[in-house]
Protein backbone atom coordinates (compact mmCIF):
# COMPACT_ATOMS: atom_id res chain seq x y z
CA UNK A 1 0.00 0.00 0.00
CA UNK A 2 1.08 3.42 -0.48
CA UNK A 3 0.34 6.20 0.79
CA UNK A 4 -2.41 7.41 -1.76
CA UNK A 5 -4.08 3.95 -0.86
CA UNK A 6 -3.85 4.51 3.55
CA UNK A 7 -5.25 8.29 2.70
CA UNK A 8 -8.42 6.21 0.89
CA UNK A 9 -8.65 3.76 3.68
CA UNK A 10 -8.96 6.07 6.30
CA UNK A 11 -11.12 8.76 4.37
CA UNK A 12 -13.10 5.76 3.72
CA UNK A 13 -13.28 4.89 7.75
CA UNK A 14 -14.52 8.48 8.40
CA UNK A 15 -17.27 9.05 5.92
CA UNK A 16 -17.94 7.09 2.72
CA UNK A 17 -21.37 8.73 1.72
CA UNK A 18 -19.67 10.87 -0.66
CA UNK A 19 -19.43 9.96 -4.37
CA UNK A 20 -16.00 9.08 -6.13
CA UNK A 21 -15.70 12.18 -7.58
CA UNK A 22 -16.58 13.96 -3.81
CA UNK A 23 -14.05 11.43 -2.58
CA UNK A 24 -11.45 12.35 -5.47
CA UNK A 25 -11.17 15.97 -4.62
CA UNK A 26 -10.63 15.55 -1.18
CA UNK A 27 -8.07 13.46 -1.53
CA UNK A 28 -6.70 15.71 -5.07
CA UNK A 29 -7.19 13.19 -7.33
CA UNK A 30 -8.97 12.34 -10.66
CA UNK A 31 -12.22 10.29 -9.73
CA UNK A 32 -10.83 7.52 -12.40
CA UNK A 33 -7.67 6.89 -9.79
CA UNK A 34 -9.76 6.69 -7.20
CA UNK A 35 -11.91 4.38 -8.22
CA UNK A 36 -9.22 1.79 -9.41
CA UNK A 37 -7.59 2.61 -6.05
CA UNK A 38 -10.92 1.47 -4.31
CA UNK A 39 -11.77 -1.82 -6.77
CA UNK A 40 -7.93 -3.03 -6.08
CA UNK A 41 -8.88 -2.96 -2.55
CA UNK A 42 -11.73 -4.78 -2.50
CA UNK A 43 -9.69 -7.18 -4.60
CA UNK A 44 -7.19 -7.43 -2.01
CA UNK A 45 -9.61 -7.62 0.98
CA UNK A 46 -8.32 -4.94 2.65
CA UNK A 47 -12.01 -2.88 2.18
CA UNK A 48 -14.35 -5.79 2.77
CA UNK A 49 -17.86 -3.29 2.21
CA UNK A 50 -19.57 -0.68 3.62
CA UNK A 51 -22.22 -0.38 6.16
CA UNK A 52 -23.54 2.73 8.06
CA UNK A 53 -22.85 3.50 11.54
CA UNK A 54 -25.51 2.25 13.34
CA UNK A 55 -26.54 3.39 17.18
CA UNK A 56 -27.99 0.36 18.81
CA UNK A 57 -29.29 1.92 21.97
CA UNK A 58 -31.06 4.59 20.02
CA UNK A 59 -32.74 1.81 18.08
CA UNK A 60 -34.30 0.26 21.16
CA UNK A 61 -31.19 -2.09 22.18
CA UNK A 62 -31.28 -1.26 25.65
CA UNK A 63 -29.82 -4.04 26.87
CA UNK A 64 -26.42 -5.32 25.82
CA UNK A 65 -23.85 -7.48 27.48
CA UNK A 66 -20.72 -8.87 27.29
CA UNK A 67 -20.82 -12.53 27.27
CA UNK A 68 -17.67 -14.55 28.60
CA UNK A 69 -17.81 -18.22 27.11
CA UNK A 70 -16.15 -21.08 28.54
CA UNK A 71 -16.41 -23.97 26.05
CA UNK A 72 -15.34 -27.48 25.12
CA UNK A 73 -15.90 -27.78 21.58
CA UNK A 74 -15.46 -24.15 20.71
CA UNK A 75 -15.59 -24.16 16.73
CA UNK A 76 -19.05 -26.02 16.82
CA UNK A 77 -20.13 -23.09 19.77
CA UNK A 78 -18.78 -20.31 17.32
CA UNK A 79 -20.65 -21.52 14.51
CA UNK A 80 -24.12 -21.97 16.37
CA UNK A 81 -23.77 -18.26 18.73
CA UNK A 82 -23.09 -16.62 14.86
CA UNK A 83 -26.57 -17.26 14.25
CA UNK A 84 -27.71 -15.97 17.01
CA UNK A 85 -29.57 -12.20 15.96
CA UNK A 86 -28.69 -10.89 19.44
CA UNK A 87 -25.52 -11.64 19.14
CA UNK A 88 -23.58 -8.44 17.63
CA UNK A 89 -19.83 -9.77 17.38
CA UNK A 90 -18.25 -12.90 18.71
CA UNK A 91 -14.26 -12.81 19.52
CA UNK A 92 -12.09 -16.18 19.75
CA UNK A 93 -10.10 -15.17 22.84
CA UNK A 94 -7.13 -15.83 24.87
CA UNK A 95 -7.26 -15.70 28.77
CA UNK A 96 -9.68 -17.38 30.90
CA UNK A 97 -12.93 -17.93 28.59
CA UNK A 98 -12.68 -19.07 25.16
CA UNK A 99 -14.82 -16.63 23.40
CA UNK A 100 -16.51 -13.53 23.98
CA UNK A 101 -19.85 -12.47 22.48
CA UNK A 102 -21.13 -9.05 22.50
CA UNK A 103 -25.40 -9.42 23.11
CA UNK A 104 -27.86 -6.39 21.98
CA UNK A 105 -31.36 -6.62 22.73
CA UNK A 106 -34.24 -4.93 22.95
CA UNK A 107 -35.62 -5.66 26.59
CA UNK A 108 -34.54 -7.65 30.26
CA UNK A 109 -36.77 -10.91 28.92
CA UNK A 110 -34.89 -11.02 25.52
CA UNK A 111 -31.39 -10.18 27.39
CA UNK A 112 -32.23 -13.00 29.56
CA UNK A 113 -33.46 -15.43 26.95
CA UNK A 114 -30.34 -14.76 24.54
CA UNK A 115 -27.88 -15.27 27.80
CA UNK A 116 -29.73 -18.81 29.04
CA UNK A 117 -29.98 -19.51 25.12
CA UNK A 118 -26.04 -19.01 24.80
CA UNK A 119 -25.54 -20.84 27.69
CA UNK A 120 -27.65 -23.93 26.53
CA UNK A 121 -25.53 -24.75 23.67
CA UNK A 122 -23.91 -28.00 23.13
CA UNK A 123 -20.59 -27.71 24.20
CA UNK A 124 -20.99 -23.95 26.23
CA UNK A 125 -19.82 -25.46 29.64
CA UNK A 126 -20.45 -22.01 31.66
CA UNK A 127 -20.60 -18.19 30.79
CA UNK A 128 -20.00 -14.57 33.03
CA UNK A 129 -22.27 -11.97 31.49
CA UNK A 130 -21.52 -8.07 31.87
CA UNK A 131 -23.91 -5.62 31.68
CA UNK A 132 -23.09 -3.08 29.54
CA UNK A 133 -24.02 0.69 30.92
CA UNK A 134 -22.96 2.91 28.23
CA UNK A 135 -21.17 2.46 25.62
CA UNK A 136 -17.99 4.93 25.98
CA UNK A 137 -15.98 3.84 22.85
CA UNK A 138 -17.93 2.48 20.09
CA UNK A 139 -15.42 -0.28 18.45
CA UNK A 140 -16.49 0.63 15.15
CA UNK A 141 -15.03 4.15 15.43
CA UNK A 142 -11.62 2.60 15.09
CA UNK A 143 -9.76 4.39 12.72
CA UNK A 144 -6.24 2.12 11.82
CA UNK A 145 -2.84 3.62 11.70
CA UNK A 146 -2.16 2.37 8.58
CA UNK A 147 0.87 0.26 8.33
CA UNK A 148 2.65 -1.33 5.20
CA UNK A 149 0.20 -4.58 4.04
Amino acid sequence: MDDLDKRIVELICTSSQGSYRQLAKQLDVHPTTLIQRVKNLESKGIINGYRAKIDYMKLGYEYMGIVHIYADNLVEVLENLSKVPQVVGIFDVTGDSDAIAWVACVDREEFSGTVKLINSQPGVKKTNTAVVLSVVKDPFDFIPDIVDV
